[in-house]
């Protein structure tokens, strides 16, 4: 008996190459999350450079409001042109999360003195402070939300510069000594299974005992092209 490969193939359930949800779905306590965040061009540089600043307050009250619906970001600022919208794409570190799904909640404003890290608005619940129905989260502490990307841009021309800040922005932090992964926020993605791995760990790997290649253990498929 003869094998034509040796491999495997697996697939996985829970979308976690990317860890992204549909809006409606409850973002899990400690979770990494795909978000979006709209804003001017000018503070889009400001943040992108500098980091989120806290707001002073909102409908749950401080922190830094984000969406993992990318057209909500895309809307905002709400009285600004859109020649004057940026949507940046944020990777955010949610921590433990206190769903707030109707108005005067009790824990609406406090939520975070109450030892959760991020608020999140379901869509559709019939929030006055939320017309469109849109997801909303509101992260308390800034250091958790971290710019990856230029979801939309007025123009080639600023998404072009602000992917270039981006850029820079993420250098920066993987090549410094005080970068993300010394305050634990680090989330990269595996070079041969493209899932996440955190804190600077990487993923065990192994040649494969037929062709060499280097394998991940978590890699949804590999077929090794020598024959025995």
């Amino acid at each position: 008996m003869s094998v034509s490969f040796f491999g495997w193939e697996v697939t996985y359930d829970d979308n976690s190459p990317r860890v992204e949800l549909g809006s409606s779905q409850e973002p899990k306590d400690r979770g990494v999350y795909t978000m979006y965040h709209g804003t001017s061009v000018a503070n889009a540089r400001l943040i992108i450079a500098s980091g989120f600043q806290q707001s002073s307050g909102g409908m749950l009250g401080p922190g830094v409001y984000v969406s993992r619906d990318k057209k909500k970001a895309e809307r905002y600022p709400l009285k600004n042109s859109p020649s004057d919208r940026v949507a940046l794409e944020l990777r955010v570190r949610v921590g433990r999360v206190k769903r707030i799904d109707k108005d005067n909640h009790p824990l609406q404003y406090t939520w975070n003195s109450q030892g959760y890290d991020t608020a999140w608005v379901p869509p559709n619940c019939g929030m006055k402070a939320v017309p469109s129905g849109l997801e909303e989260d509101c992260v308390f502490d800034p250091k958790r939300v971290q710019v990856v990307g230029i979801a939309k841009a007025p123009d080639t021309t600023i998404l072009a510069e602000l992917q270039q800040l981006v850029a820079n922005s993420l250098g920066n932090l993987n090549g410094g000594a005080g970068g993300a992964a010394s305050h634990g926020a680090a989330v990269d993605v595996c070079s041969l299974c493209k899932r996440k791995t955190r804190n600077g760990s990487p993923h065990i790997t192994h040649q494969c005992w037929g062709c060499g290649q280097n394998i991940c253990t978590l890699m949804i498929k590999h077929a090794c092209p020598v024959k025995v």
